[in-house]
């Protein structure tokens, strides 16, 4: 997996903050305070990069903080760097499985690497 950073934009809302990343059409937060709305933003980003990557979209390389031009017609009231992973160059390992758990896994995924890629990356989420 590879960090990267992409700008994430706060606005005043009706009933708080909201936060949208202006490479990334459609992966938005919010929150009550801009903090909630900040920290709500790195889980947006996450969920919205796997789910991309899953499907097979392509995802665009973050643009610099300092590229990213103001929009007049939002209420922007700040600018963050959100920290995302994306996936890095596929490599082959060699692991050893319990046969049993193998014939479970084979009976469900149609692609072993992907399904332990899946699985081991929900681990990961979960223990952050």
């Amino acid at each position: 997996m590879a960090t990267v950073h992409y700008v994430a934009i706060i606005e005043r809302s009706a009933h708080g903050f909201s936060v949208f990343f202006p490479d990334l059409p459609g992966c938005t937060s919010a929150g009550d305070t801009m903090q909630e709305a900040a920290i709500a933003a790195e889980e947006a980003l996450s969920r919205h990069l796997a789910m991309s990557i899953g499907h097979g979209d392509h995802v665009p390389d973050p643009t610099d903080l300092d590229r990213v031009k103001r929009d007049p017609e939002v209420n922007e009231v700040g600018r963050i760097l959100v920290r995302g992973e994306r996936p890095g160059r596929t490599v082959r390992v060699q692991v050893s499985i319990d046969e049993g758990l193998l014939a479970r896994i084979d009976r469900v995924a149609r692609n072993r690497s992907g399904f332990l890629a899946d699985a081991a990356r929900q681990k990961l989420a979960a223990m952050a």
